[in-house]
C-alpha cells in the first residue's frame, strides 16, 4: 500500500473507537443503531495527494456499508430516538418535538415520506377527493341554476317592435314594424302542418329527452375553435331559443339553452311544447307562428292547410331569407328541393300515405306578398339596401333579428336625390315606353340605379324598381347577373396605364406602362394574339377573331379614340396584353366583388361579361373622379339596438388603389366619349362629365356609368319576365331599332344629374399629368413624330349622337400591300376629334387591290361580345 496511506491508529481492535470514540461493551454497535466513526477515523487522500482525515462517521467497507437516509430514520423510529447525523423527521412536512417521529399535514402535497418523481405525483385519495369536491361544485351549480330557471307565459315573448330609418339629415324615412303573430292552440293548427315540422325538424320529438347531447357537444366545438356555430338540433330547443333567448350562437346563449331546455322537457308536456314552438317560429315575410304564416303565404288559417302547404310551410323554418320560393329563382329551386324531401319524409315516419305524398305533384306556389303602405315607392330598396349592409357589417343580426324590430337605423340616403333619380326614370320611361301599343317589346323593362360620392363610398340615391306595391319585390340597384358591357374597358385601360404591357418593358424590366395616344388595330374581325406573340384559339379550335358593332377597317388608331367609340378589337387585345388576371385584379382593388367576374383568361373580359351591380359601378367610376383614392359604398352611419348604439359602422377608410396621374388621366379620356362619343346625350348637362356607355350582345343589357367632381351615378337597362327568368333583347324597345347605353342610360342619368346638383357649383375635373408612354401594338406603322392623341377639352362642339352621312375617312398615307395570314394595317387617325365616327379604311384583300368601300352609316356603342369563330360568324 502507498506510504502516503495512514492506517488506523487501532488497526485490529474492535472495542475502542478510533479518534477517541467510546467503545461498545462487546466491540459492536447494539442492534439497530447505526456504525459511527469519530471525527479521525480513517485518512483519505486529498486532491494534492496529501492524507486527510475523514469527516465523522469513518470510511464505508463491505462489512459495515452505510445506512441510507429512509433505514436511518426507521431505525430511529424502532429505537424511540433519531438517528445521530439525522436531519429532524418528516423534512417537508410538519416536524414534531426531539426524539419524534413527524406528523403528515392535512392535504400531503408534496407527499410526505416520498422521494423523487413520487413526491409530486398525488395519491388516489387526493385524486378522489379533488374529483369529488369539484364534481359536488358541479352538482350544485347545476342545481342552483336548474331551481332559479323560470318559464314565462307564452303570451309575454316575442314581443314586437319597430324599426325606425333615418334620412342623411335625421329626419325619418319610415318605421317598418308589419310583423305579424297571432298565437292559437295546437288544436287550430292541423295535424298535417304538425307532421310536416316535426318532419323537417325532429322526427324524434315526441320521444326524445329534448336535448341532443352530440349536437350540443358539436356546438360547443365548433363555437371553441372559431368555426362555423350551428343551430338548435331538437325542437324543444329551438323553441327555448326562439322563445326565451337572443339568436346569437354564443357559449353563454348555449348554457342557458341547456338549463331552460332540461326544465321545459320536465314541466311541460310534448303538446304544450309544440305549440310554443310553431307560435314563436320564423317563417319569413314577417310572420311570427304558423297561423301568421298561412294567412300570408296561402290566405287561409293554419286549421286549414293541407299536407302540400304545410309541407312547404315546414320547408321555411330552414331559413325563409333562403327558403322563400317568391324571393327569386335560385330560392324557388331551393324550396321545391326541400319540399319534396319533407314529404319523403313524412311517408318514411307514417305520417301520411304513399297515396297521400302522390297527390303533392304539383308544388303549392304562394300567393303574392301584400306590402305595408309605409314600404311603397323606393322606400322597400332603401330599406332593403340598409339592411343588407347591418347584416354585412354585425354578423349577430339576421333578418329574423331585423323582423322582430327594435332597431334604429341612420342611413346616407338623401330624399331630394332619390325623389329625383324616381322621377328621372319614371319620366323617360313613360316618353319612350308604350306596352299597350308593343305588348311585346316595352313589357317588363328593367332600369337599375345608384348614385354615391367620390371620396366617400356614401350612397345617396338608389333607384330599385316601381316599386312593391307594383308586385316588383327585387331591387335592381343591387341586381347582379347584367353584363356590364364596355363600361368595363376603362379597367383595362387603367391597368395598362398602371401595371404596364407585357409586351415591352421599361428600364427596370418591369412592364411598361403606356398612355392613351398608343395605337392599337382597330379592324373588324380581327386576330387576337397573346403577349408571346401567338395567336389566341377559339372554342372551335381556329385563330379567335374578334367582332365590332359594325364592320370595317380602320388601321390603327390611339386607345383614346377606340374608347371614343367603343371600338371592341384594341381593347380585347389590351386585355391580351395587360393579362386578364391583371386586370380583374385592379376592378377589383376598384371596388368591384370578385364572385361577379366571369372567367379573366376568356378573350372577351375586357367586353364587360362581368355582372356587378349598379351599386358596385357608380362607386368603381367614383374611384376615377377621386383621383384614385377608393372608399367601400356605404348607406349606413349609424345604429341602435333598443337604445344602445352598436359597435362597427364608423366611415370607410380611403384607400390609395390608383395613382392619381392615372385616374386623371381615365377621366381625361371618358371626358372625350362623353364630349365627343357615345355618351354625347350628356352634354345636357352642362357641366364637366364623363362616362362611358356599355352594350351587351343581342342588346340584352344597357348601361351608362358617368360622374362629375361630386357625384358617381350608374344606370342600368335591361328586359326580363319575372315569371320566365333570362335576360330579352332591348331591340325594338321604346320604338328603336338598337337601344345602346348611350340612348335611354345616358339620359336618364342626365335628367336625374341636372337635378342632383342643381344647387352645387360647377367643378372641373383635375389636370392630368403625363404618365407612361406611347407603346403601339406589335404591327402598328411608325410615325416619326407621332401625335399626341386628343384631350378631352380640344373641340368646344359636341359629337351628334348618331350622324346620318360620315364623310369618308381617307387615308393620309399610301396603304401597305396585304400579306395572306397578316391583318391589313390601316392608317393612323386624324389626330383632331372627329364629331362622327371615323369611318372604314379600305379593305385588303390577298392578291387583290385595295378598294374603298362605302362609309358605314352606324354609330351605335359597338360593344357586341359574342364569340366569332374564325370565319367571322359569331358563336351565339
Amino acid at each position: 500500500m502507498s506510504e502516503r496511506r495512514r492506517r488506523s491508529d487501532n488497526p485490529g481492535g474492535g472495542d475502542q473507537r478510533p479518534g477517541g470514540g467510546r467503545p461498545y461493551a462487546h466491540g459492536n454497535p447494539p442492534e439497530g443503531v447505526p456504525s459511527y466513526e469519530g471525527p479521525t477515523g480513517g485518512d483519505e487522500l486529498r486532491s494534492d495527494g496529501i492524507g486527510r482525515r475523514r469527516p465523522g462517521g469513518g470510511r464505508d467497507t463491505a462489512q459495515q456499508p452505510r445506512m441510507t437516509r429512509a433505514e436511518m430514520r426507521k431505525a430511529a423510529q424502532k429505537g424511540g430516538k433519531r438517528a445521530p447525523g439525522e436531519p429532524p423527521a418528516g423534512r417537508g412536512g410538519a416536524q414534531g418535538p426531539p426524539g419524534k417521529p413527524g406528523k403528515k399535514r392535512f392535504i400531503d402535497y408534496p407527499r410526505f415520506g416520498k422521494t423523487g418523481v413520487r413526491r409530486w405525483l398525488p395519491s388516489w385519495r387526493l385524486s378522489a377527493s379533488v374529483f369529488l369536491l369539484f364534481f359536488g361544485t358541479g352538482v350544485a351549480g347545476v342545481g342552483i341554476a336548474y331551481a332559479n330557471t323560470t318559464i314565462p307565459d307564452i303570451h309575454n315573448l316575442v314581443k314586437e317592435q319597430n324599426n325606425i330609418y333615418y334620412w342623411a339629415d335625421g329626419t325619418e324615412m319610415t318605421r317598418k314594424g308589419e310583423t305579424n303573430r297571432q298565437i292559437v292552440e295546437l288544436a287550430d293548427i292541423s295535424p298535417s302542418a304538425q307532421n310536416a315540422v316535426i318532419a323537417a325538424e325532429n322526427e324524434t320529438f315526441r320521444t326524445d329527452p329534448g336535448i341532443d347531447p352530440k349536437g350540443i357537444v358539436r356546438a360547443l366545438y365548433n363555437m371553441a375553435k372559431g368555426g362555423e356555430t350551428q343551430g338548435a338540433s331538437t325542437i324543444t330547443q329551438q323553441y327555448v331559443k326562439n322563445a326565451y333567448l337572443t339568436q346569437e350562437q354564443t357559449l353563454d346563449r348555449k348554457v342557458k339553452e341547456f338549463f331552460i331546455t332540461l326544465k321545459i322537457n320536465q314541466k311541460m308536456k310534448k303538446p304544450e311544447i309544440l305549440k310554443g314552438y310553431l307560435n314563436t317560429s320564423w317563417f319569413g315575410r314577417g310572420s311570427i307562428g304558423i297561423q301568421a304564416a298561412s294567412q300570408s303565404y296561402y290566405g287561409i288559417n293554419a286549421k286549414d292547410l293541407d299536407v302540400c302547404q304545410s309541407a312547404m310551410l315546414a320547408n321555411l323554418l330552414k331559413g325563409a331569407a333562403v327558403q322563400d320560393p317568391s324571393l327569386g329563382a335560385a330560392n324557388h329551386a331551393r324550396a321545391e328541393l326541400r319540399w319534396k324531401w319533407i314529404l319523403d319524409r313524412m311517408v318514411i315516419t307514417k305520417a301520411i300515405t304513399a297515396e297521400e305524398r302522390a297527390k303533392c305533384s304539383v308544388f303549392p306556389e304562394p300567393i303574392a306578398r301584400k306590402p305595408a303602405a309605409s314600404m311603397n315607392g323606393e322606400i322597400s330598396y332603401l330599406v332593403d339596401t340598409a339592411n343588407k349592409f347591418v347584416m354585412a357589417k354585425d354578423k349577430s343580426v339576421d333578418q329574423q333579428k331585423l323582423d322582430l324590430g327594435g332597431f334604429k337605423i341612420y342611413t346616407t340616403f338623401e330624399k331630394d336625390k332619390v325623389d329625383a333619380l324616381k322621377k328621372a326614370v319614371d319620366d323617360v320611361q313613360a316618353e319612350t315606353l308604350n306596352p299597350t301599343k308593343r305588348p311585346e317589346l316595352d313589357k317588363f323593362v328593367q332600369v337599375g340605379a345608384a348614385s354615391v360620392r367620390p371620396g366617400d363610398g356614401a350612397i345617396v340615391a338608389i333607384y330599385g324598381g316601381p316599386g312593391v306595391e307594383n308586385n316588383h319585390y327585387d331591387n335592381n340597384a343591387d341586381a347582379k347577373g347584367i353584363p356590364v358591357g364596355s363600361t368595363f374597358k376603362p379597367f383595362v385601360l387603367a391597368t395598362a396605364m398602371q401595371t404596364g404591357v407585357l409586351t415591352q418593358t421599361d428600364k427596370q424590366g418591369k412592364p411598361a406602362r403606356i398612355n392613351a395616344d398608343s395605337r392599337y388595330l382597330s379592324d373588324d374581325m380581327s386576330e387576337i394574339r397573346k403577349p408571346d406573340g401567338s395567336l389566341v384559339i377559339g372554342d372551335d379550335g381556329k385563330p379567335y377573331r374578334q367582332k365590332n358593332e359594325d364592320s370595317g377597317k380602320r388601321g390603327y388608331i390611339s386607345l383614346r379614340q377606340a374608347m371614343q367609340w367603343s371600338y371592341n378589337v384594341p381593347f380585347v387585345q389590351l386585355n391580351q396584353d395587360v393579362g386578364g388576371q391583371n386586370v380583374a385584379d385592379m376592378a377589383e382593388k376598384l371596388g368591384l366583388k370578385k364572385e361577379t367576374f366571369t372567367d379573366p383568361k376568356t378573350p372577351t373580359f375586357a367586353l364587360g361579361t362581368s355582372t356587378p351591380s349598379s351599386i358596385r359601378m357608380a362607386s368603381a367610376y367614383a374611384t376615377f373622379a377621386a383621383s384614385g383614392k377608393q372608399a367601400d359604398p356605404y348607406s349606413v352611419v349609424k345604429v341602435e339596438y333598443n337604445g344602445k348604439e352598436k359597435a362597427g359602422f364608423a366611415k370607410p377608410e380611403l384607400k390609395q388603389v390608383l395613382d392619381a396621374a392615372v385616374a386623371d388621366n381615365i377621366t381625361d379620356v371618358l371626358v372625350n366619349v362623353a364630349k365627343n362619343g357615345t355618351g354625347s346625350k350628356s352634354n345636357a348637362l352642362g357641366r364637366p362629365v364623363a362616362g362611358k356607355t356599355g352594350t351587351t350582345d343581342q342588346n340584352k343589357s344597357a348601361w351608362w356609368v358617368g360622374y362629375t367632381p361630386q357625384l358617381a351615378t350608374a344606370v342600368s337597362m335591361w328586359r326580363e319576365d319575372p315569371s320566365n327568368p333570362g335576360l330579352k333583347t332591348l331591340n325594338g324597345t321604346g320604338g328603336k331599332d338598337s337601344n345602346h347605353g348611350g340612348d335611354t342610360p345616358t339620359d336618364i342619368f342626365t335628367r336625374y344629374m341636372k337635378a342632383a346638383l342643381a344647387n352645387e357649383k360647377k367643378v372641373n375635373f383635375p389636370t392630368p399629368e403625363p404618365v407612361g408612354s406611347q407603346i403601339d401594338s406589335s404591327g402598328a406603322p411608325s410615325t416619326a413624330s407621332p401625335s399626341a392623341s386628343p384631350t378631352a377639352t380640344e373641340s368646344a362642339t359636341a359629337a351628334p349622337e348618331q350622324p346620318t352621312a360620315p364623310a369618308p375617312q381617307q387615308p393620309t398615307a399610301p396603304m401597305p400591300s396585304c400579306v395572306p395570314g397578316v391583318d391589313c394595317a390601316g392608317t393612323s387617325p386624324s389626330p383632331s376629334p372627329t364629331k362622327t365616327r371615323p369611318t372604314q379604311q379600305p379593305t385588303c384583300l390577298p392578291l387583290i387591290p385595295c378598294t374603298s368601300p362605302s362609309p358605314s352609316a352606324s354609330t351605335a356603342d359597338p360593344t357586341k361580345t359574342g364569340k366569332p369563330t374564325s370565319s367571322g360568324a359569331p358563336v351565339p
